[in-house]
């Protein structure tokens, strides 16, 4: 009996593990800053083994103060969601950089690390869907801000993007999260402040060159420039998701938000 029980508890072990996804905590080379990076990938069985197949990439930024592991902490259930949904994702440590290749600080270029270096390193060592139509990226706060400043800018390379409680427009809060220290004090670098901002990214796209989602909590401190980039957009006559939901800047709101952008992302992928 006992032996019949240890078999089967195998078998289930065995069965589980093949269909479980593969999280690899890496350190990838940035030439351009030369020094390496952590990020952390979730890989779905799908991508794995004799039979893997091409599987699409969503890039999930952290926000300010977060790191490569932000997002697995935030959604504990990421490995289930990739091997269910068929989807690699890829989260890399952009320290407080707010995405940007610092026109102030030679050290910081995450802008060039995301969108050429890493995804170069991913589509070389993963069994990815390696253009645009596969890949899509998407953060919170200041990865909100990041995901459509690399997408706005890298549309060929990105071809969905989105933003969950993103600081949109970095203007009205020019004494916060260490953004100076990448654009220089707000007060004698407006150009550069005006230059950074996603807000006034959006003649880089026009409709239908990315499918794109933004959304917010109503208690929210960045609830009115999301409002502000939504109106934006209309004007210029660009389809995209936008939703507002009750829910402030936390944990809690990003653990269920992130669920209705992967489905807004698997849509485009499939």
């Amino acid at each position: 009996m006992k032996k019949s029980l240890f078999l089967v508890t195998l078998l289930f072990l065995s069965v589980f593990s093949v269909q479980a996804a593969k999280v690899d905590t890496l350190m990838v080379n940035s030439p351009s800053m030369n020094k390496k990076v952590k990020v952390v990938v979730i890989t779905p069985d799908a991508a794995l083994g004799k039979k893997a197949v091409n599987c699409p990439v969503i890039y999930l930024l952290h926000g300010y103060s977060g790191n490569a592991l932000s997002w697995i902490e935030l959604k504990p259930e990421l490995p289930e969601i990739s091997d269910a949904k068929g989807i690699i994702f890829v989260c890399p440590d952009a320290k407080n950089s707010w995405y940007w290749d610092s026109p102030k600080n030679p050290e910081y270029r995450y802008e060039t690390f995301v969108s050429s270096e890493l995804v170069t390193y991913v589509d070389g060592h993963y069994k990815t869907r390696a253009n645009r139509a596969g890949r899509a990226i998407t953060g919170l706060s200041m990865g909100g801000h990041g995901a459509l400043w690399l997408a706005f800018r890298h549309k060929d390379v990105f071809g969905a993007a989105g933003s969950t409680s993103g600081g949109v427009d970095i203007r009205p809060f020019p004494t916060n999260w260490e953004m100076s220290k990448q654009l220089g004090e707000f007060a004698a670098n407006k150009q550069l402040w005006d230059e950074h901002t996603v807000i006034n990214q959006i003649d880089k796209i026009q409709n239908g060159d990315l499918a794109i989602i933004i959304d917010c909590g109503e208690s929210d401190f960045f609830l009115n420039v999301n409002k502000d980039l939504h109106e934006r957009l209309l004007a210029r006559g660009i389809n995209h998701d936008f939703i507002t939901r009750p829910g402030a800047h936390n944990s809690a709101y990003w653990n269920n938000s992130i669920d209705y952008q992967i489905l807004f992302f698997s849509k485009f992928f499939f």
